[in-house]
């Protein structure tokens, strides 16, 4: 077993001022002991490529790094939008300000364009009476951009602003960037923590079993996907095609497809595949259309990508544009039964930024207050470097790890297993 290490500022040497103890059963929660570890792995008796690990255990400790009198903490929101961001925003102000008793609290407008040489507006105070009740709200109160100014600027406008902890609230690009700014200002012999909390739709962040605003998603794509299959099923040969978010991960793809039960075919950025010829989607499709009439396909964005021909852009924040698999199908399925002399009634349906931009289901509300509230706990102790992941429990994650690459489904897994068999596709089309 590997314990995981996470960089500190120092060693915590004020006394924390939560009312918690380390007594088990009496009246008051606890304190998280520093040697508590929570394994990666859980199952025994298997092979597994993955190393044995042990996680931090998150939590309060008694012991912090940080003044809450003196110090200042700055909260940005990068990347695109994503259920939840109000949430995280108003918990992680709730916890500084109510129980560390942090007074100085502000919000970075825009991302970390927000610390470049330009800013669009000023930061924002944050207050428990300015974050109320901005949790019922979609997007992000702060705003949200992609792409950066130099790491140096960043660092020269945290040095300059006096901030002593920065969160960061976002993906895994934001999170290199986090990494970025941590070292630099590392660099600079300036004690500056940085502590991340994963926010991605598409649940793609390396060791964090559910980030926010995922289920949300679900939830609402599942609501499209229920009026999709009454659009196909209302019309002789009806075919409803759903594009859903999805860069390089199906999870959602995945777990809509789950939750509502009606989907025939699902299209993910993990499995390739065939559309003519033989054992191609498009025969499965005409099999489908021929015995029951009508069909209901899930797309995420990032499938097929191999498929389609032309340069590869990328983003102001790195990512690779992809070319618009949904538009692609929708032609080649219209061509193909044309040619077929199958008179089909094609529904294509996008409804990405309809589902990432609403505000958070009651599940997700829970799980932001979680993330932030431990979040806090982190920075309070010095940690840095890091984000805070849900790994069964909350843990600590160093961010070059949870940056390494991205999370995606596995094709050997229950969650892949149950998609087949509720879909009653092939395991792979060619």
């Amino acid at each position: 077993m590997k314990n995981v290490m996470i960089m500190k500022l120092g060693e915590g040497m004020v006394d924390s001022p939560l009312l918690l103890n380390h007594v088990r059963g009496d009246a008051l929660p606890n304190f998280t002991s520093e040697s508590s570890r929570v394994l990666n792995r859980i199952e025994v008796g298997a092979e597994c490529a993955d190393e044995d690990l042990a996680f931090e255990k998150a939590g309060p400790r008694e012991k912090i790094f940080f003044n809450p009198a003196e110090m200042r903490v700055a909260i940005v929101t990068c990347g695109g939008l994503c259920p939840g961001l109000n949430n995280v925003i108003r918990s992680l102000v709730l916890e500084l300000y109510h129980n560390y008793g942090v007074r100085d609290i502000c919000g970075i407008p825009y991302g970390y364009q927000g610390m470049g040489e330009s800013p669009l507006k000023p930061w924002t105070a944050l207050t428990p009476q300015n974050v109320d009740g901005i949790d019922r709200q979609g997007g992000s109160v702060l705003g949200c951009s992609r792409g950066t100014p130099s790491v140096e600027r960043i660092v020269d406008f945290l040095s300059g602003q006096k901030i002593d902890v920065l969160f960061t609230i976002g993906g895994d690009g934001t999170q290199r960037g986090a990494l970025e700014i941590s070292r630099e200002a590392r660099r600079r012999g300036l004690k500056i923590g940085v502590v991340g909390v994963p926010k991605t739709i598409d649940n793609d962040v390396l060791y964090v079993d559910r980030s926010f605003g995922v289920t949300t998603a679900i939830d609402r794509a599942r609501g499209v996907l229920d009026a999709a299959h009454a659009e196909a099923r209302s019309y002789p040969n009806g075919v409803a095609l759903v594009k859903l978010m999805g860069r390089d991960a199906g999870f959602i793809a995945a777990g809509a497809t789950l939750a509502s039960q009606q989907v025939n075919f699902v299209l993910i950025p993990e499995l390739p595949f065939k559309v003519d010829g033989e054992g191609g989607f498009l025969v499965f499709l005409k099999e489908r259309i021929l015995k029951r009439r009508h069909a209901l396909i899930v797309v995420a964005e990032g499938a097929g990508q191999d498929l389609l021909v032309g340069n590869r852009e990328v983003d102001a924040s790195g990512n690779v544009l992809h070319k618009d698999i949904g538009l692609f199908l929708k032609e080649r399925i219209a061509v193909y039964f044309s040619g077929e002399n199958i008179p089909i009634s094609l529904k294509y349906i996008d409804p990405s930024y309809y589902i990432r931009s609403v505000a958070a289901n009651t599940d997700d509300s829970k799980l932001c207050d979680l993330y932030a509230r431990h979040a806090v706990h982190a920075a309070m102790s010095g940690r840095t470097d890091m984000i805070v992941s849900l790994r069964r429990q909350f843990v600590h994650v160093p961010m070059e790890m949870a940056t390494a690459s991205r999370q995606r489904i596995s094709l050997d897994s229950d969650m892949w297993r149950s998609v087949l068999s509720s879909t009653g596709q092939p395991a792979n089309f060619g």
